[in-house]
């Protein structure tokens, strides 16, 4: 009897969903059970009302494991999740409140009903009339679906008993009304719009209709404004504001029920400025505020020590100054205090935290901010995790009473370690800690480090290797003057095996070989031993690390080989070997995965390989300063990383996951660009092959890289002219082609190349007119050597610019007094000859000639004689 009385999906139901299956693409048969002739009410994630048979769950989020080590450019596989198109034909579902597909891959949204009536085309704004009722719908959660891009949210507007709405991650670029959607929706209590691309916050809002709102996220976004006042006046008639315009409407009555039901405030990692209002202080609900990463400015507004349910206060990395508030102290039920990397002043005693009773996570530094505790106070709270900076003198004598701590970190600090055996005792218990540009002055040969991460860069740490325990998953020190072996580190046999991912020991004074004890960190990702002393061979073991994908040996004394067996690290994908003493030739077995290969400045001979062209995915190639001889191989252009112009924004590494915790580890490659040393964080699309000894013209393929942004070919010996493709690498910001055998006019494509900063052409056998452009005339010292070339920025006039110069040269006005000034000059000096010529010709005549001379005296005479008589007479 049981059985006749079970109740059966609904087949309108039914209907629904297999419209919606018809858009979408299941790889992994997620959907596999999704078959007319079973019943829908078993499909998997679809349930069922027991009584009305009519589908109220739809429960279908992929789920992903992350592995351990996770590189920064690769995202979760995703290969197995639901993709295509998410149909909002869902909405038909009149009786579903639960709809849950976040994590997977979908691409885009199809607004209409696939059925056979048509719902309003909700791409244009319209609300939907025929697509079914959903007004039971509570949840919504379509967050992780990082490329489905989504033009409006008009469609969640009619949605009127929505309570929880996740789109986190989903892409909203274009949607500029996203709040007069969602604040059509009275019964909301969650909105996530976190990492959505938004842009607008509608900051000259004064009030938004979220009467029952308790959690709202909107960080990771793009705001650029003040904190609009909206935020503080969540409740308001919505038919008296018009969102579209950003305005109020006249008719806005003066005073609207402000039920501050507000709990969680998230605006962090946006571009919020201007002082933190003092309002918030009167969100009296408010449990968790995070402001961080972002550029408020001003004092830390008093009013948020009335804060009383506050548990968390996250204001790290803006630009606010003057003292910590004291009544901020009076927040008993705070747990979370995050103020460091401000510019806060004054001073922070024991007197700001004795109340906070219940604090767990405290973070704190300013370059003017002094600490100053009392050695004798115990603090009632026991944290977890503390951030201290700028510490002077000595570390708070209080943080040893820590027994609950396990996160530690001190950064750019003064203060003294000592007694050094103390701390490195106290760190024992700590899971994290990290120690950054701080002045220890210790020797840590006798230390053993046992946490599962250790960063202690740049703090002038001294002596030989520290022994770790297999716990150790990353450790740093780099930058410090330690020396010695690496060999006692690595060599000492150990109990267990080991879990380290992550060494860096680079810019040290390590010397000696490197060890051959590889075969026993075969989980290590990352290997960073550059900048010391380290010379011999590189070990064959190393090619037993089938896990890593970074190796740097830079600047050290490395000679022979490099060696075959590092074939089997298929992973790889930064390899750093310039500046050594390395030879032999180019191994041409390298992995397909490598990004960045920087040889330069060794001694490798021999051809350039054409099997690196078959790395597709290789961005850097440097193998500047080498012997290298032969033709540039014609098959570049199979470099397909280098035809994409986002490369500058390319940032590789990897995080490193913990049950409670990760880490991110930012990788990369010293680039020369530009005449000067880049970081490392980035990657650029960067060809550097100067200073060897290569012939032969340059393949025209190398023109086909169109992201390529950086091209250094000088010193060699290459021929041939420079042809026009070149203006196809629009993205090109350097090239250097100088002091090779170029011969022929310049491109005129070249002066199209509108991000080209650096230009040098210089000895070659270049000839003709430069070409006009801004980035072609900046100096002349990247022509020099070019006898045949004039124009500016030049002196040499070019012969076609001489003759119209002389035929055609147009008439200004300066030149016109010019004019005028010169014709002076010359009626002057022909005055003057003339008056010379004519003196000396008459006086030049009567002192050479006798009779002239009697005849010119005797005139002499008879005018004297007639001035005398004449004044004689009138006297």
């Amino acid at each position: 009897m049981c059985s006749s009385l079970k109740i059966h999906c609904n087949e309108k139901d039914m209907n629904t969903l297999l419209r919606f299956k018809k858009g979408v693409r299941d790889p992994s048969g997620m959907l596999s059970s999704w078959l007319p002739k079973l019943d829908c009410c078993r499909w998997t994630g679809v349930k069922c009302d027991n009584i009305t048979g009519r589908v109220t769950q739809l429960n279908l989020p992929c789920h992903t494991t992350q592995p351990e080590v996770v590189a920064y450019q690769e995202k979760d596989d995703k290969s197995h999740c639901l993709t295509g198109e998410f149909s909002l034909t869902l909405l038909e579902l009149e009786f579903l409140s639960y709809l849950d597909f976040s994590n997977n891959d979908f691409k885009s949204i199809q607004y209409s009903s696939m059925g056979n009536h048509k719902c309003d085309d909700l791409s244009r704004g319209n609300l939907p009339h025929l697509c079914g009722n959903s007004t039971n719908l509570h949840y919504l959660d379509l967050s992780h679906n990082y490329d489905l891009l989504v033009y409006n949210l008009h469609w969640v507007s009619r949605l009127s008993s929505l309570k929880y709405l996740n789109l986190g991650g989903v892409r909203l670029p274009k949607e500029i009304d996203w709040l007069q959607s969602v604040t059509m929706l009275p019964s909301l209590l969650e909105l996530t719009l976190e990492n959505c691309q938004l842009e607008n916050i509608y900051p000259f809002l004064q009030y938004a209709n979220f009467t029952s709102l308790q959690v709202l996220n909107l960080a990771g976004n793009d705001f650029v404004s003040e904190l609009p006042s909206w935020l503080f006046n969540l409740s308001c008639d919505i038919s008296h504001i018009d969102l579209s315009q950003n305005r109020i409407n006249s008719q806005l009555p003066e005073r609207f029920p402000n039920f501050r039901s507000i709990q969680t405030l998230f605006l962090s990692d946006n571009y919020l400025k201007g002082p933190i209002p003092n309002w918030l202080g009167q969100l009296e609900e408010l449990k968790e505020l995070d402001l961080s990463h972002n550029s408020f400015s001003g004092p830390i507004p008093e009013g948020l020590g009335n804060l009383s349910s506050l548990i968390n206060l996250i204001l790290e990395s803006n630009e606010l100054k003057g003292n910590l508030p004291d009544n901020l102290g009076h927040l008993f039920n705070l747990e979370t205090l995050a103020v460091s990397k401000n510019s806060l002043t004054g001073i922070v005693s024991e007197r700001n935290l004795r109340s906070l009773t219940n604090l767990k996570s405290f973070s704190m530094g300013s370059p003017s901010l002094v600490y100053d505790f009392d050695p004798e106070w115990v603090p009632p709270f026991q944290l977890v995790s503390i951030s201290l900076g700028y510490v002077r003198d000595k570390l708070p004598a209080w943080l040893f009473t820590q027994s609950s701590l396990k996160y530690l970190i001190i950064e750019d600090s003064t203060a003294s370690f000592e007694p050094l055996d103390k701390f490195w005792n106290f760190a024992t218990q700590l899971k994290f800690f990290n120690l950054v540009n701080n002045t220890i002055n210790g020797d840590i040969s006798n230390v053993l480090l046992s946490s599962e991460h250790v960063w202690l860069a740049s703090n002038n740490l001294r002596g030989g290797m520290p022994r770790i325990s297999p716990d150790v998953v990353a450790l740093t020190l780099y930058n410090n003057s330690l020396s010695g072996s690496i060999s006692p580190l690595l060599c000492d046999s150990m109990k267990n095996k080991s879990n380290l991912v992550h060494l860096d020991m680079g810019y040290n004074h390590l010397t000696g070989e490197l060890t051959d004890c590889w075969n026993d960190w075969k989980s290590l990702v990352h290997i960073d031993l550059g900048y010391n002393n380290l010379t011999g061979k590189i070990p064959h073991s190393m090619g037993s690390l089938s896990n890593l994908r970074f190796l740097y040996l830079e600047s050290n004394k490395f000679f022979g080989e490099v060696p075959f067996s590092l074939n089997n690290c298929k992973n790889l994908w930064i390899l750093d070997l310039g500046h050594n003493n390395l030879s032999g030739v180019i191994p041409n077995w390298l992995g397909q995965s490598v990004r960045g290969l920087k040889l330069r400045s060794n001694q490798f001979s021999g051809n350039i390989p054409t099997q690196l062209c078959q790395l597709g995915s290789l961005m850097v190639m440097d193998f500047a300063s080498n012997r290298l001889s032969g033709p540039i191989p014609n098959c570049l252009h199979n470099f397909t990383a280098m035809l994409f112009s986002n490369a500058s924004t390319y940032k590789v590494g990897f995080t490193v996951q913990s049950p409670d915790f990760s880490v991110s580890i930012a990788c990369g490659i010293r680039m020369f660009i530009k005449g000067k040393e880049l970081n490392r964080v980035y990657l650029m699309n960067d060809i550097d092959l100067s200073n060897n000894n290569l012939s032969g013209s340059v393949p025209l393929e190398i023109y086909m890289l169109t992201g390529l942004q950086s091209l250094n070919l000088s010193h060699n010996q290459l021929m041939g002219t420079i042809p026009q493709e070149i203006g196809n690498l629009k993205q090109l910001e350097a090239i250097d082609l100088s002091r090779n055998q170029f011969s022929g006019e310049i491109p005129v494509s070249l002066s199209a190349l509108h991000y080209l900063s650096v230009l040098n052409l210089s000895f070659n056998n270049l000839m003709g007119k430069i070409p006009s452009g801004t980035q072609l005339g900046s100096t002349d010292l990247s022509y020099i050597g070019n006898s045949d070339l004039c124009g500016p920025p030049l002196t040499k006039i070019c012969p076609q610019d001489e003759k119209s110069h002389n035929i055609t040269k147009p008439v200004r006005e300066e030149d016109d007094d010019d004019d005028k000034s010169e014709v002076y000059s010359w009626f002057y000096m022909g005055m003057g000859i003339g008056f010379a010529v004519g003196f000396w010709g008459v006086f030049g005549t009567i002192l050479l000639n006798r009779r002239c001379r009697l005849v010119y005296f005797r005139f002499l005479h008879r005018v004297c004689d007639f001035v005398i008589r004449k004044m004689i007479s009138i006297y």
